[in-house]
């Protein structure tokens, strides 16, 4: 049997090609949709991730004066956060690639009566394009984990800063330490038959390694690499609460799920429920979390 060009290649398998101009969109999209859903839970949210928030705030040494980029600011908690220490005489931009959750934190910053914040809509891997006085501190919290090309975004933060200004940032430590998101995030990726992230792919535990977020600090430009391990439990009434806040506020699950009927989608989270049941203890819910929380300085 004779072979053409076209029959030796047709049988051969098409490796997933990662498409980061679709992951971004898709992103700004899970988050504009998501945007109220996630404000709503900002009580539970200064619960949750507030000492770690803290930790970072002191890491990169944000007080009374300071100027900060906060970059994926979301709804903007953390940006409150960070207003309250550097107070009138200090200055705070919040960012965000959702133009819909960075109106809820200039909604919020407004409610607060910090004139001391502002907000601007821009894609935190093109942070050297910003135009602004430099900067004592940049922040990013549970953001960095999400940008396509990492290294470009810390190098367009370490552009914004002072000489000696210092960058902080906040994610998600291993998959296994952190069950709460891991679990869903499996079972649906079985269910979906979704393959595993390609190598270098943004995601959740996509920075969970120490070794390699400070080697991604370094290459950016950074020095001195500082990180903190910080427990960080989500504590609830039931593990039908924070399903809720989950299928509430975290779109990318919705995303991975896109591909099923609505019955198969209504047995997914049925699993996901009764895997979360397994932090049921005493009458509520502690669902175990662990964040790496990074200072590094320019």
């Amino acid at each position: 049997m004779t072979f053409t060009h076209s029959d030796t290649h047709a049988s051969k398998p098409v490796p997933p090609v990662f498409d980061p101009v679709a992951f971004k969109a898709t992103t700004r999209t899970q988050w504009d949709n998501a945007a109220q859903a996630w404000n709503d839970w900002g009580g539970f949210l200064t619960r949750w991730l507030g000492p770690a928030t803290e930790a970072m705030l002191d890491m990169v040494r944000v007080a009374e004066g300071s100027r900060v980029l906060d970059v994926a600011a979301g709804a903007g908690e953390q940006t409150l956060s960070a207003a309250r220490r550097v107070g009138p005489g200090g200055y705070v931009l919040a960012t965000d690639l959702s133009p819909n959750i960075l109106a809820l934190a200039a909604e919020n910053a407004r409610s607060a009566g910090y004139s001391q914040i502002e907000t601007q809509v821009i894609d935190g891997e093109c942070m050297d394009e910003l135009d602004a006085e430099p900067f004592d501190a940049v922040i990013s919290r549970v953001g960095l984990i999400y940008f396509p090309d990492q290294v470009k975004a810390l190098r367009g933060m370490h552009a914004q800063l002072k000489p000696g200004g210092y960058i902080g940032a906040m994610v998600y430590a291993r998959a296994e330490a952190n069950p709460f998101f891991s679990l869903p995030v499996g079972i649906i990726r079985r269910r979906a038959a979704l393959p595993p992230p390609l190598p270098g792919q943004p995601g959740p535990f996509s920075l969970g390694n120490p070794d390699v977020l400070s080697s991604l600090l370094q290459e950016a430009g950074f020095k001195d690499v500082e990180i903190r391990s910080v427990r960080a439990p989500l504590r609830l009434q039931s593990a039908l609460e924070c399903l809720q806040f989950e299928q509430e506020s975290f779109g990318a699950l919705h995303q991975m799920l896109s591909g099923l009927t609505a019955l198969e989608q209504d047995d997914a989270w049925a699993e996901i429920a009764e895997a979360l049941g397994q932090f049921e203890r005493q009458g509520g819910f502690e669902g175990p979390c662990e964040m790496l929380v990074v200072a590094a300085h320019k």
